[in-house]
């Protein structure tokens, strides 16, 4: 399988983060490019944030002329998707949190979000409405900093607070947790020996619906 996966941001150090999330779960034969845009933010907060980032996003597809097989998008606002979407019509394009809120909501009941700033909160929990699950998002939890530095080194600089804040969502009665953020890419299973519930990695996820739809393509191109 064939993919190529996009940081909606311009953070080297996330970039990385998510390539390593995205090589853990690579089956021999499959094909993964990760890319950030050559311009846009470092971290994607505000709506103009975002903005910015969809046209680097489509720029960064238009710029990739090798065999695909599907579209990762590794930002929680699922950024670009749409156009991107429109742009290759001929293969699947997922979000991180399109993908992360379809396996909570196939794991069932409450669940919750775990971010690495306030800041981010808003707009992660936009997300979960958006995707129909707002009535079953319990809360939305942030590590009380508003000190981002490298977006490449949240994960390892407040791994303790965000693994606190998922048990203490399993003790509000969540059944699983989503990791809120690309930045976030591959924290899951660092903290999963750790946790009392299921921890969602959102590009890890979407590698593998990815494979589903890719491989649904196959079989349909074969009858």
């Amino acid at each position: 399988m064939r993919l190529l996966i996009i940081n909606p941001n311009t953070s080297k150090g996330a970039t990385a983060r998510i390539k390593e999330a995205a090589d853990g779960v690579a089956y021999p034969g499959d094909e993964f490019t990760t890319l950030c845009p050559a311009f846009g933010p470092e971290l994607i907060v505000t709506q103009a944030d975002a903005d910015h980032a969809s046209i680097a996003v489509v720029e960064t597809v238009k710029a990739y002329d090798a065999p695909c097989d599907g579209i990762i998008l590794a930002s929680f606002g699922n950024t670009g998707a749409e156009a991107v979407q429109l742009l290759r019509p001929d293969i699947p394009v997922v979000g991180i949190a399109a993908a992360a809120f379809s396996i909570a909501q196939a794991l069932g009941g409450p669940f919750g979000i775990v971010t690495f700033g306030p800041s981010l909160v808003p707009a992660l929990k936009a997300k979960a409405e958006e995707a129909g699950l707002g009535s079953k998002l319990l809360a939305t939890l942030a590590v009380n900093t508003t000190d981002f530095g490298d977006p490449g080194t949240v994960q390892t600089r407040y791994m303790d607070e965000m693994g606190e804040l998922c048990r203490e969502m399993h003790q509000r009665g969540a059944r699983c947790v989503v990791m809120g953020g690309g930045p976030l890419a591959g924290l899951a299973s660092k903290l999963a020996p750790n946790s009392p519930v299921p921890l969602i990695d959102g590009t890890q996820g979407a590698i593998n619906i990815l494979r589903t739809l890719v491989a649904h393509r196959v079989v349909e191109n074969d009858l």
